[in-house]
């Protein structure tokens, strides 16, 4: 059931459930009206029956009243008696009420004759005696029911004219919901060319504005994506290149005999070039996954880090970078996978190397910071802008920014390092460094 239906029977049944209440309510106020209306008409018809009586009118052809006042009380259905003193009392009409008619007083009563529930209003007569007008119930009930029959065929027009009304209204709401629905299905489809004109009650314009938000945030990340891609396609293709050049280079055999070797190391390191790059890629994408394994010890962060060290030296030694340890004196232990926690560190000390220029430096850095254990590398190279420092962790956005302007990498490490921090527990942050470089910061529960 779609909503333009669900709210014209919603309608319906509102006004139907007024309809009904209102009914309910107005009967015994509006017989309680109609009884009040002919109590006063009764007296009022008991007066003039009096005074007539009294004046001796006389109707058409020796009729006791005139014919236009006995036409009234025959239409009310209304039965006159005229008493003295021994009559009996009228249908309807007790003793008592008939001694106070006679004693000269004016009486308003009920009473019950033979057809049911009767109005009785007494008038006293100059000549002695008394006038007494009767009147059945059954006309005041006539009379209310009549009343409400209006009542309720007025509601029913309103009802009549309630639905169309609710059809209009709710076809105007949910035209922009429609549109949101057709822009999202366009979305779904790939379209992001779509925008949204913000109409209707100021919930139903939230939704555009929404989904406008929405389609923007996709076209940034696909592109995003799709740049990371290319990136990592490049790092991939180049290895690759240079494995399968050389390697039909030797089955060719135009290789001499004494580069052989040199060319088998080529080969290796390519080969373990592009391993890592397929690793890391594999981690990453395990890290979002169920599969994704962590094997949690107690670890020192301490040793870790020298034994991380000792490498990095090494390597940042012929590029004349000088790489720093900054390591307290007692244990950081941490129950954590060393395994992943090593990862980090290679992966932010090669990134640091890769930027960092000949007679600069490289500190990794270990601390306790309450119930945190904290492995943090900075460089002094070119470092992060205000720009840089929310997007440092996300896929190929560094690479795309500078690549051309620095030595950058595929895009993966920075994110892999992140999404690593967020899978041990802890949180990864970037920012600038006290050596003038880039600052990487990474938490782990301890």
């Amino acid at each position: 059931m779609n909503i333009v239906t669900s709210t014209v029977l919603l309608t319906a049944a509102i006004a139907a459930i007024a309809v009904l209440v209102a009914g309910i309510a107005a009967y015994p106020l509006v017989r309680s009206a109609a009884e009040s209306q002919a109590r006063a008409e009764l007296s009022s018809l008991a007066d003039l029956t009096a005074t007539a009586i009294d004046r001796g009118a006389t109707g058409e052809r020796g009729e006791l009243l005139p014919r236009r006042l006995n036409d009234a009380l025959q239409f009310k259905q209304i039965t006159g008696y005229i008493v003295v003193d021994g009559s009996p009392a009228p249908p309807g009409v007790s003793q008592q009420v008939l001694v106070d008619a006679l004693s000269g007083r004016s009486v308003s009563a009920e009473g019950t004759a033979d057809e049911g529930p009767v109005l009785i209003e007494t008038r006293p007569l100059e000549s002695g005696g008394a006038v007494i007008l009767e009147q059945p119930y059954t006309v005041v009930g006539v009379e209310a029911s009549d009343a409400v029959r209006r009542i309720a065929l007025a509601l029913l027009l309103g009802l009549l004219i309630a639905v169309p009304i609710g059809y209009w209204a709710a076809r105007r709401l949910t035209r922009p919901l429609r549109a949101a629905r057709d822009a999202a299905n366009e979305m779904a489809e790939g379209s992001r060319q779509v925008t949204l004109d913000p109409e209707g009650p100021v919930e139903v314009a939230d939704i555009a504005l929404s989904l406008n938000r929405l389609n923007s945030a996709l076209v940034t990340s696909e592109g995003r994506q799709r740049e990371f891609l290319l990136s990592v396609s490049h790092e991939l293709r180049t290895p690759l290149t240079a494995v399968k050049g050389y390697a039909e280079a030797l089955s060719d055999g135009v290789i001499p005999a004494e580069d052989v070797a040199r060319t088998g190391a080529t080969v290796a390191a390519e080969a373990s070039r592009l391993d890592r790059l397929v690793s890391d890629l594999l981690d990453l994408a395990r890290l979002g996954a169920v599969d994704f394994r962590v094997s949690p010890v107690d670890v020192d962060l301490v040793d870790l880090a020298e034994e991380a060290a000792e490498v990095w030296r090494d390597r940042a030694g012929p590029e004349d970078v000088l790489f720093v340890l900054e390591v307290p004196d007692r244990a950081v232990t941490v129950l954590t996978d060393p395994i992943r926690v090593r990862q980090v560190i290679d992966n932010l000390a090669e990134n640091a190397l890769r930027v960092s220029p000949p007679g600069s430096v490289i500190v990794l850095a270990v601390r306790q910071e309450g119930p945190w254990g904290v492995v943090e590398v900075r460089d002094s190279g070119p470092g992060l802008t205000d720009d840089d420092v929310p997007v440092a962790f996300d896929p190929g956005v560094l690479h795309e920014r500078y690549r051309g302007v620095r030595p950058v990498g595929t895009g993966v490490g920075l994110a892999l390092v992140g999404k690593l921090a967020e899978g041990l527990g802890g949180s990864a942050e970037a920012g600038r460094s006290a050596e003038g470089g880039a600052r990487f910061t990474v938490r782990i529960p301890a």
